[in-house]
C-alpha cells in the first residue's frame, strides 16, 4: 500500500562522445555511453554496472560520477548518491548548475543539513530557473533551516519494540489499537502478500501471539492494508487493491465483528470509491466522519487527505479536501484521526521537516478550521520517510513501525511515551455489559452516549453481544442510555468537566430491569440549579428518552419522584424535591403525554439511598426518578 513520491530529477545526458566530457579514455568513454543507452530503457542497475566500469578505468571521470549520482539519487540511495556529487564537485564544480541542487537534496535526504544549506543556497543563485524548480528549491531550503534548528531541541522519544508475539521474521506495520489497548490489529508482508493479523494483552501487559485476523477479510490473491478499527472494536476499515468488485486500483472497504468473526467486507462504493486510488482510512470515534487519502482530480497535488460524511441514509457525503490547511502540493498520507474529534496525525512530504516523510498533527480550532500543521520533532522524525502513526485513546502512547537496527527483522512494531506537546485532548472511555437484572443473562440492548450540552449522540451501537465500549473527550458532560424492549432504561450520568488532566476509564454494567408495576428508574441526566427546580437545558437528552419509554409502552402509568440530601431545612426540602418532580411531570404533558397517566410527588430526605455524610452521598441523594405505578 506504500507509494514514494518520485525524486525530481534529470538526467545529465552529454551525448556520445560529446566534445565536453573529460574523459580521454576510449574504454571509460565507451561504458558511459552504454549507460546512457540503458538508462533509455529504465535499466537503472545495468547502467550503474557500466559507469562503475568507466570510473575504474578513468577516476576523474567527472560526467560518470555525475551521472551516477543521479540514478542513485533517483534510487532514493541517498548515501551512495552524495559521495558521487561530492568526487563531481571535487573534480569539476562548475560542471553543470543542478550539481549543487543534486548534492544539496541528497544531504538532505542523508542529515547533513547545514551542508545541505549551503550548497542550495549556492544553487539558488542560479539564473533563469523555472518556476517547478524555484518551488522545489523553496521547499528544500524550508526544510534545510527547519531540520538545523529541530535537531538543536530534540523531543522525548524512547521507542520500545512491540516484541516477538507481534514481530517476526517478516515486515509488521500500521498498528491501531482499540479504546482500551486491549486489541491490536496490523498488517504483515509474508512473500509480498499482505494480510491482517490480531493480538491481544494479557494480564501481565504484554502481547499475546498474534493470529491470523480472518478468512472472510485477507485472501491469498489480493493485498489487504493501511486499516483503521472504530475505537469499540466493532468495526474494520480497510484498503483492498485490484478486487474483482473495486472501482479503482484501491478502495475502501468495511467489514463488522460478529462474535469472534468478521464479516464479509462490504465495498463503500461511490461516491468515496473511484476510478483513481482511494487508501488508508481512519473513521472518526462517532463513526460519522471518515478520513482517507486519494489521487483523485480536485486535490492540490500528489496524494491528498479527504473527509466524507455518513448521511441520516446511510450513504456516505461527496469527498470533501481537506484543504491548504493540511494539503500541499506534494503528497500528505497516513491519516490518523483521534477520538477527540479534532486532532489529526499525518505524514507530509510537503510541509517543512526533516528530509523524507515527516509526522505532523492539526487540531481543529472552535471555528471548525485546521491550525497549521506542526511538526513531531527530532528524533521523532529523520531523514528517512516517517509515516503510520497512531495514538492511544488517552493520548499517552503513539504507535509506529520501522525498520531501525535491533529489530526482530525487516519492519518491526514500536510504541512510545508521547511527549505532552504533541498529544491529542485527552478522552477516556465506557466499557461495559447488559444483563437482565433478575437472571444475569446477558442481553442485546441499544445504547447511546450524548453529549448534553449539545444534545449530540457521541456513540450509538445496538450492542448485539451485550457490550459496549464508547469514547468520551474529556471537558464536557455525557449521558448513558441503554433501552431493550420490554425492559426499563438504564441511564448513567459521567461529568468530565474537571478531568481536562486526566485519563481515567469507567466500567459500567448495566442492570435492566423488566417492565413492571413497583420498578424504578434513577434519572440520572436530569438537572437543575443549586435550591432551583428549572429544568437545565441538558436534562432534555434524558426527558427525550422517557418521552420516548413512554410512548412505545403506552399502558405504562408512572410516578415521578424527587429527593433531596440532608442539608437544610426538612420543609424546604419537601417542598423543593416536589416542586422538581412537578417541573418533569409539567415537561411530560407538554410533550404530549396523558396526564392520566402521570403523577408526581416530592419525598425531601426521607428516601436517601446513600450516605448524607459524604459529598458523594448526597449527590446520589439528590436525584429525580419515576415508579411504575400501574401496567
Amino acid at each position: 500500500m506504500k507509494t514514494f513520491l518520485a525524486i525530481a530529477l534529470t538526467f545529465c545526458f552529454y551525448g556520445s562522445f560529446a566534445q565536453s566530457l573529460s574523459s580521454q579514455n576510449k574504454k571509460a568513454l565507451k561504458s558511459y555511453e552504454l549507460a546512457n543507452q540503458l538508462l533509455s530503457t529504465n535499466q537503472y542497475t545495468k547502467a550503474l554496472e557500466e559507469l562503475k566500469s568507466a570510473i575504474a578505468e578513468d577516476s576523474r571521470f567527472a560526467e560518470a560520477y555525475f551521472l551516477s549520482g543521479d540514478i542513485l539519487r533517483r534510487l532514493q540511495r541517498f548515501e551512495e548518491a552524495k559521495n558521487n556529487y561530492k568526487k563531481v564537485a571535487e573534480l569539476n564544480p562548475k560542471i553543470d548548475p543542478s550539481l549543487y541542487f543534486n548534492l544539496g537534496e541528497s544531504e538532505l535526504r542523508t542529515g547533513d543539513y547545514s551542508t545541505a544549506l549551503l550548497h542550495l543556497k549556492e544553487y539558488s543563485t542560479t539564473p533563469n530557473l523555472s518556476d517547478s524548480r524555484k518551488k522545489l528549491l523553496s521547499k528544500h531550503l524550508a526544510d534545510a533551516e527547519f531540520s538545523i534548528e529541530a535537531t538543536k531541541r530534540p523531543v522525548s522519544f524512547n521507542p520500545k519494540n512491540s516484541g516477538p508475539e507481534v514481530n517476526s521474521a517478516a515486515d509488521e506495520y500500521l498498528p491501531v489499537v482499540t479504546a482500551d489497548e486491549n486489541t491490536l490489529i496490523f498488517t504483515r508482508k509474508n512473500n509480498n502478500n499482505e494480510d491482517f493479523y490480531h493480538s491481544t494483552r494479557s494480564g501481565s501487559n504484554n502481547w499475546q501471539k498474534a493470529s491470523y485476523l480472518s478468512p472472510n477479510i485477507n485472501t491469498s490473491l489480493f493485498n489487504e492494508g493501511s486499516q483503521c478499527i472504530s475505537p469499540d472494536g466493532k468495526y474494520l476499515f480497510f484498503t483492498g487493491c485490484n478486487r474483482p468488485d473495486g472501482l479503482g486500483r484501491c478502495d475502501i472497504y468495511v467489514c463488522h465483528r460478529e462474535g469472534d468473526e468478521w464479516s464479509k467486507p462490504f465495498n463503500l462504493g461511490s461516491p468515496v470509491n473511484g476510478n483513481t486510488w482511494e487508501s488508508q482510512p481512519s473513521i472518526s470515534a462517532d463513526g460519522r466522519t471518515l478520513y482517507f487519502v486519494s489521487s483523485r482530480p480536485g486535490g492540490l497535488g500528489g496524494f491528498d487527505i479527504w473527509k466524507t460524511i455518513l448521511l441520516q441514509d446511510g450513504n456516505w457525503a461527496a469527498p470533501e479536501n481537506l484543504g491548504p490547511e493540511i494539503n500541499t502540493p506534494y503528497d500528505e498520507e497516513s491519516a490518523f484521526i483521534h477520538p477527540d474529534g479534532k486532532t489529526l496525525y499525518f505524514s507530509s512530504k510537503g510541509w517543512p521537516g526533516l528530509g523524507g516523510r515527516d509526522l505532523f498533527f492539526s487540531k481543529l480550532d472552535n471555528n471548525g478550521k485546521w491550525q497549521k500543521p506542526v511538526n513531531l520533532g527530532y528524533p521523532i522524525n529523520t531523514f528517512k520517510d516517517e509515516g503510520g502513526l497512531t495514538v492511544s485513546t488517552n493520548g499517552r502512547t503513539a504507535y509506529f513501525s520501522s525498520d531501525k537496527e535491533g529489530g526482530l527483522g525487516g519492519m518491526d512494531l514500536y510504541s512510545f511515551e508521547l511527549a505532552k506537546s504533541l498529544r491529542p485532548e485527552t478522552v477516556t472511555y465506557v466499557k461495559g455489559n447488559i444483563t437482565d437484572a433478575e437472571t444475569g443473562e446477558t442481553l442485546a440492548a441499544a445504547v447511546k452516549v450524548i453529549e448534553l450540552n449539545s444534545n449530540t449522540a457521541v456513540y450509538e451501537d445496538n450492542a448485539e453481544e451485550g457490550s459496549f465500549m464508547a469514547t468520551m473527550p474529556a471537558g464536557k458532560q455525557y449521558a448513558l442510555e441503554v433501552e431493550k424492549e420490554g425492559y426499563l432504561f438504564y441511564s448513567h450520568n459521567f461529568s468530565l468537566v474537571q478531568s481536562a488532566e486526566t485519563d481515567q476509564h469507567f466500567a459500567i454494567k448495566a442492570s435492566l430491569n423488566k417492565i413492571k408495576e413497583g420498578s424504578l428508574v434513577v434519572l440520572n441526566n436530569i438537572f437543575f440549579d443549586t435550591n432551583k427546580y428549572t429544568l437545565l437545558p441538558e436534562s432534555k437528552a434524558e426527558l427525550g428518552q422517557l418521552i420516548n419509554f413512554l410512548s412505545a409502552n403506552p399502558k405504562v402509568n408512572i410516578e415521578i419522584g424527587g429527593h433531596t440530601d440532608n442539608v437544610g431545612d426538612e420543609k424546604t426540602n419537601l417542598i423543593l424535591s416536589e416542586n422538581r418532580a412537578k417541573a418533569v411531570y409539567q415537561y411530560l404533558i407538554s410533550n404530549k403525554v396523558s396526564p392520566a397517566r402521570l403523577s408526581f410527588k416530592g419525598y425531601g430526605k426521607t428516601k436517601s439511598v446513600a450516605d448524607n455524610s459524604t459529598e458523594a452521598g448526597r449527590k446520589q441523594n439528590r436525584r429525580t426518578e419515576f415508579r411504575i405505578t400501574k401496567i
